[in-house]
């Protein structure tokens, strides 16, 4: 245990501000004074008792709406994340225990799905689709595989090639039980700390989508969709656009505080092991 780093105050940080993310999100509906499209008041109204951050480009409450954005925000970001790993280190694993062909034609194909442009591509695609939040969670989790699979399969290379994963091999484990039993566990701090990226990485791009108009559709309201609808009233000194903003910052910057942590935990096992 004395190789674990100690919380350190950026990581106490950034633990605290996802943790309170995450409870906004999880009540919202307790949260939220009024309903997520009720209109409260007159456009861009300062902040009243009806509305604490004051109201939107069409009266809503804008700090209502911020909180039920939490919500769409961390639900479909975490279940793209969740499933483009579910992918990504299912076929990154698998492509390094079985090499050859295996291996090069699961390679080249997600080189050609990294060298389209991510962006370009989630347009065109959420163009044609429907818009609808299944879509949109199916198109950020295959964007996100590609390069969980790329960092998986390049995990996994280095410990396939270890003495203990080729004494596996000689005495005939199957693929599957090499994958689980002796790389997932020696990879699991590496992906953790890859997974609180992902999650960070998510969020931005829905907010991004969502800004383009190709996120989530009116009625419902994630971070992302509120700057875009409010982003007019910057022209008139009218500053709600900037505090959905501030908050996908927030988040941002408190993810990567924690995944910074669990790299520096990460790289003190590997020390402590080696100097074991």
């Amino acid at each position: 245990m004395k190789n674990l780093p100690r919380f350190t105050l950026m990581a106490m940080i950034g633990f605290a501000g996802v943790a309170a993310f995450l409870l906004v999100a999880i009540f919202a509906p307790w949260l939220a004074p009024h309903p997520v499209s009720a209109v409260v008041g007159g456009v861009w109204d300062p902040p009243s008792a009806d509305a604490l951050l004051g109201t939107d480009n069409i009266g809503r409450d804008l700090f209502s709406r911020l909180v039920w954005g939490a919500r769409i925000t961390f639900v479909i970001a975490a279940l793209a994340t969740a499933m483009a790993f579910l992918i990504g280190v299912s076929l990154g694993f698998y492509a390094a225990v079985r090499r050859g062909w295996t291996d090069q034609v699961l390679s080249r194909l997600n080189d050609l799905m990294m060298a389209i442009p991510t962006l370009i591509f989630a347009l065109v695609v959420l163009a044609v689709l429907p818009k609808n939040m299944v879509v949109l969670v199916l198109v950020m989790a295959t964007l996100e595989a590609t390069r969980v699979f790329r960092v998986s399969r390049a995990i996994a290379a280095d410990l396939v090639v270890l003495d203990y994963v080729e004494v596996a091999r000689l005495r005939g484990e199957s693929w599957s039980w090499i994958i689980f039993r002796e790389i997932l566990p020696n990879a699991f701090s590496p992906l953790l700390a890859e997974l609180g990226l992902r999650f960070a990485f998510a969020i931005l791009f829905l907010s991004t989508l969502s800004f383009l108009g190709l996120g989530v559709q009116p009625p419902v309201a994630d971070w992302g969709s509120l700057v875009k609808e409010n982003k007019d009233g910057l022209v008139f000194g009218v500053f709600a656009a900037l505090i959905p903003g501030a908050a996908i910052a927030a988040l941002v910057i408190c993810v990567n505080l924690v995944v910074d942590w669990m790299l520096q935990k990460t790289t003190s096992l590997k020390g402590g092991r080696r100097n074991g």
